[in-house]
């Protein structure tokens, strides 16, 4: 009798106990955190919709169509004399291109930069007298230089010319229609902002059949058609 007494109790105990353990275990519906985030969920969008019906009918519109957009300036090249600051500027080094730009109209410093690229580099490549007139304006942009385009081409000093055409004792003549109009355009396209990036600075140049001494000195930057470019250090 107490042994079955004791079994009951023991069965009794047992049942107590593993309900205990289950009960630790047992998720808690009124804990849930996938419910409690949905009600929160719910809770912020009642808020963002009462929000956006208390804004005004324009702001509501602006919102609608979205932020303003300005369209990208055009490239250099067409049908603008000036890059706009900040849009990209294109070149394409070919006739072309070239030809398709607006006919040029200058200054003194537009004249004299046509002349230089003329007399030094009227039978290059377009990229040879492009690279001409590169380290014309780099010389113009150097400290050691004057700050204009015609006090560089014209430059004497040491008994030479910095352009050989400047003291030749020939008339500074363009006899060449042809040759004269590319070097007015290139000379335009230049001035107006076109990018220099065939000679990466370079503020000297000479032909192949010559070898100056100063050569030996400069780091040499490119070689185009005839001529071999070079900046001073």
């Amino acid at each position: 009798m107490r042994m079955h007494q004791a079994w009951t109790g023991a069965a009794v105990a047992v049942c107590v106990l593993s309900g205990a353990a289950f009960a630790d275990v047992t998720v808690s519906h009124s804990n849930d955190p996938t419910s409690l985030i949905g009600t929160q969920f719910a809770s912020l969008l009642g808020a963002e919709h009462k929000t956006v019906d208390a804004l005004p009918e324009d702001k509501l519109t602006a919102m609608a169509i979205g932020p303003k957009v300005e369209a990208p300036a055009p490239a250099f090249g067409a049908g603008n004399k000036k890059p706009r600051i900040g849009a990209p500027v294109l070149i394409d080094y070919t006739a072309d291109w070239l030809m398709s730009q607006p006919a040029p109209t200058g200054d003194e410093q537009w004249q004299c930069l046509k002349t230089a690229i003329y007399f030094e580099s009227r039978g290059e490549s377009l990229q040879g007298q492009f690279a001409v007139a590169e380290v014309i304006l780099n010389r113009v942009d150097s400290p050691l230089y004057p700050k204009t385009v015609c006090g560089v081409v014209q430059q004497r000093g040491s008994g030479s010319c910095a352009f050989s055409y400047t003291c030749d004792g020939a008339r500074d003549a363009m006899v060449e229609p042809g040759p004269a109009e590319i070097a007015g355009r290139i000379a335009r396209v230049m001035l107006d902002g076109a990018p220099r990036q065939l000679t990466a600075g370079a503020t000297y140049f000479h032909t192949r059949a010559v070898n100056p001494s100063w050569s030996r000195q400069f780091d040499r930057t490119a070689s185009i058609g005839s001529h071999l470019f070079y900046r001073q250090p």
